[in-house]
């Protein structure tokens, strides 16, 4: 189950963490959207997890792992036994799910990323491997070819994606390098995989995307998933904030949101609809009782139709947002704290 050429790899760090060369179990885990091989291994009678990241990356482990380390020293990440930046290798201690309704989530999940919000800064990123939605914000041949391949690719019709340029525009206008905004972050949280419950804690694992970017980046992503009306956004923000979130806040956040929706709506459809052209005739679920079965497992981006939904139902809810008055006064709340400053 372990690559050959990994084998003795492993056996270094099992040796490292556990003084032993060898693990008594394995079971390869395939939940969650990701490029490494993951284990759940067996040491001593005691549970592991043990993560292989490919060698092939446009980044090495280095940052992921500082990130991941940072975390775990913090109580938000599981406990680091081991990594090795040479072998692309870490093994961590293994979380043993719960059921995390979206309700209680919702209440716990504000003060998770307040705290990891707060830590030291984490490395910096790199534009052209941004894979959060701020990737759109970054000017240049990366996101010039990006919307030429979505645009080429008839995802949406000619209209439409001309309004969207135009949306990317004037949100483009916004200053995203706000630093008083940036800090340590995620950035993968779209996918309830990362975010594990065991009962009493919550725990944030895959730090492959992890890097110092904007704090509404996490807040938006995790909001899709378990906020569906005003009532809870301004619970969630006020728990955020440990206080009532200001209008340039809210402000900020719904206007993160509309750019979530974008970048989700280009990149899944982009994915799932395979060089082909996006048929629209079967209109995609509702998107709060869609995030809800993503939520509770039922639903997984795996194949190219959920991936073509996925992108379809972000789509409609940019589209929704911005027919709505609340689209326009966050643009002139943020432009005029801009002019101010």
């Amino acid at each position: 189950m372990i690559p050959q050429e990994k084998s003795e790899a492993v056996a270094r760090g099992l040796r490292a963490a556990f003084g032993v060369a060898e693990f008594e179990d394995i079971r390869r885990i395939t939940k969650g959207r990701t490029t490494a091989l993951v284990f759940r291994i067996l040491v001593e009678g005691l549970p592991y997890l043990l993560r292989l990241t490919p060698p092939n990356r446009m980044l090495g482990p280095e940052r992921q792992f500082t990130c991941m380390k940072a975390a775990a020293e913090a109580g938000l990440a599981p406990r680091v036994w081991y990594t090795s930046i040479e072998d692309h290798l870490a093994i961590t201690d293994f979380v043993e799910e719960s059921p995390f309704p979206a309700k209680d989530a919702r209440a716990r999940m504000p003060a998770v990323l307040r705290a990891l919000h707060a830590l030291p800064p984490f490395p910096r990123g790199v534009d052209h491997l941004d894979t959060t939605c701020l990737f759109l914000m970054h000017p240049g041949p990366a996101v010039d070819g990006f919307l030429q391949k979505a645009q080429a690719a008839n995802l949406v019709s000619p209209t439409e994606f001309d309004e969207l340029l135009e949306w990317r525009a004037q949100l483009a206008a916004v200053n995203w390098c706000d630093e008083s905004n940036l800090v340590s972050s995620h950035n993968d949280l779209f996918k309830p995989d990362n975010i594990l419950f065991d009962g009493s804690r919550v725990w944030l694992v895959d730090w492959e995307a992890a890097f110092f970017n904007d704090r509404y980046a996490d807040l938006a992503v995790v909001a899709n998933l378990l906020v569906s009306n005003d009532a809870e956004e301004r619970a969630y923000l006020q728990e955020y904030f440990g206080r009532t979130p200001n209008e340039y806040e809210r402000a900020r956040f719904c206007l993160m949101q509309q750019l979530v929706h974008m970048f989700y709506a280009l990149a899944f459809l982009w994915m799932g609809s395979v060089g082909k052209p996006v048929d629209w005739s079967e209109k995609a679920p509702e998107f709060q009782t869609f995030q809800r079965r993503f939520w509770e497992g039922e639903i997984r981006l795996e194949d190219n139709e959920t991936k073509v939904i996925y992108g379809k139902l972000h789509w409609q809810r940019l589209v929704e947002n911005r027919q709505q008055g609340r689209f326009q006064e966050a643009l002139r709340i943020v432009s005029d704290r801009q002019e101010c400053a």
